[in-house]
């Protein structure tokens, strides 16, 4: 098919003008991605940290009040009561003023000289159920510490004990374990995910309802022509929005970028490619900005933010999911980020989501075309 590029350069330029002159288009091309960033990055959080954390300490012995300083000292627990008696575990832990209750009972210090290991009693609000799997790490990691440097490993005969496995740990790639890392380059994904079919959603959509895409039907434009040209100005948005995303994911929320910050955007626009594609499908299907917009929302927002790995590992999905997700974009999108932000992943490692991506791309941006085709004969 025989494409002028001067075409396309008229209906661009039409675009341009149109998105000059509409206030709305403009913010949301520019303001929402960085206010979405802003309050995602922010409000999600896996890090568990200030567990309010209630002492019900029965032996009162220096022990025991060593034992609280250094569960304090740990930095994960915030201590909010002490109890001299039992009557307001309940109290606290009903009324969500606490998260857990570290009970120390009467004989602690005597079973720990005796050389004997003693109970300690940990309740935990179970209402959050991975808060509370990860508190109880906490207190496990802690107690262990405790009773190897007070205990220091003797028994009552005096005999020194040594564990018959000593773990040497050591995490790659993120070793602060900070939640923030691997969150933001996959609400980078679902933030452009979005953004990118909005954008292009209202573009056939308005031609229709204003009325002059008969106009454009009578010109010698063709389809392919007329949805590059419709195309090129929202994707250079998009890759301004995708500079700014990352921009604030490592000045901002300080995320390192360990890979190739050319690879990354250069595979950011064969994301945004075919996410623009899909908004150019979305419009010339729906031929209503209304409801362009809220097709657009659902058909990117949730399979984004649910079933690309952002949040939840796909592989503890169910099988009938985890086959759905290998049709969503952003699921290699979110592998893409992750990879290069985090490990420094070079193009071999992401060669698989690479041609998926382009696949994805053509196809919708063929299916665009097919669609139009109809619309107008």
């Amino acid at each position: 098919m025989n494409l002028k590029p001067i075409r396309i350069k008229a209906i661009a330029k039409k675009e341009l003008i149109q998105i000059r002159r509409d206030p709305l288009s403009l913010a949301m091309a520019f303001l929402m991605p960085v206010m979405l960033l802003f309050l995602f990055g922010y409000a999600i959080t896996l890090d568990v940290d200030n567990l309010r954390t209630v002492v019900y300490d029965q032996d009162k012995s220096g022990i025991s009040r060593e034992l609280i300083r250094e569960v304090s000292a740990s930095g994960y627990f915030t201590l909010v009561a002490t109890l001299h008696d039992g009557a307001g575990i309940d109290r606290y832990l009903d009324s969500g003023r606490a998260h857990l209750v570290l009970s120390i009972p009467e004989d602690f210090s005597r079973e720990i000289r005796a050389g004997r290991a003693p109970a300690l009693q940990v309740i935990v609000d179970g209402s959050d159920s991975n808060t509370a799997t990860i508190a109880l790490g906490y207190v496990t990691a802690v107690t262990e510490r405790f009773a190897q440097r007070v205990g220091r490993g003797r028994n009552p005969l005096g005999i020194t004990q040594r564990p018959l496995i000593d773990p040497r740990v050591r995490v790659w790639y993120n070793p602060e374990l900070k939640s923030r890392n691997y969150i933001i380059p996959g609400l980078i994904a679902v933030i452009m995910s979005v953004i990118a079919a909005l954008l292009t959603s209202l573009t056939v959509a308005r031609e229709w309802e204003r009325g002059t895409m008969e106009q454009l039907i009578s010109t010698p434009v063709k389809t392919p022509e007329l949805v590059l040209g419709k195309l090129i100005p929202y994707f250079l948005i998009g890759v301004i929005d995708m500079i700014l995303s990352v921009f604030l994911a490592v000045f901002l929320f300080g995320v390192p970028l360990k890979g190739n910050a050319l690879l990354l955007m250069a595979l950011s626009s064969l994301f945004l490619f075919g996410g623009l594609s899909l908004g150019i499908l979305i419009s010339i299907i729906a031929k209503s900005q209304l409801v362009a917009s809220q097709v657009a929302m659902v058909a990117t927002f949730l399979p984004a933010f649910l079933l690309s790995g952002f949040m939840y590992a796909i592989s503890n999905m169910p099988i009938v999911l985890q086959g759905i997700t290998y049709v969503i974009p952003a699921r290699y999108f979110v592998t893409i980020l992750k990879g290069i932000f985090m490990k420094g992943s070079t193009f071999h490692l992401l060669l698989g989501e690479t041609a998926l991506l382009s696949f994805f791309g053509l196809a919708v941006f063929a299916l665009a075309n097919r669609k139009f085709r109809k619309r107008i004969t």
